[in-house]
């Protein structure tokens, strides 16, 4: 199994999940965060007063799928999250060792 998690630009939040619920991927979980990669923040104007935006707001995708269909989901994020400009996100892979299934005690593929 792998972990994929992506961070997205929020606007694009409801498109990528349309896409992969259509690629076949059967649960995410979202949270929103702050972060900043290349951009380093940016500053905007409120009330007359100029002021720096250190920290852009993002919204983290995790989402556990069996080895087979990682390629597909990260392929299908990179697609439906793109923009083509600066902060469009980032994509990371890893290795799941194990997964259960609260409700009924499945585990491994079976739990997701």
């Amino acid at each position: 199994m792998k972990l994929i998690i992506a961070t997205i630009k929020p606007f694009k939040l409801e498109e990528v999940r349309e896409a992969l619920t259509e690629a076949g991927a059967k649960g995410l979980m979202v949270t929103e965060i702050k972060g900043y990669g290349a951009q380093s923040g940016h500053t905007e104007i409120y009330r007359g007063a100029e002021y720096a935006v250190n920290f852009v707001p993002k919204v983290r995708l995790d989402i556990v799928v069996p080895d087979d269909l990682a390629d597909v989901v990260v392929s299908t994020i990179e697609e439906s999250a793109k923009t083509g400009k600066i902060g469009d996100g980032k994509i990371f892979v890893l290795n799941v060792e194990q997964a259960v299934r609260v409700r009924t005690g499945e585990s491994g593929d079976d739990a997701l």
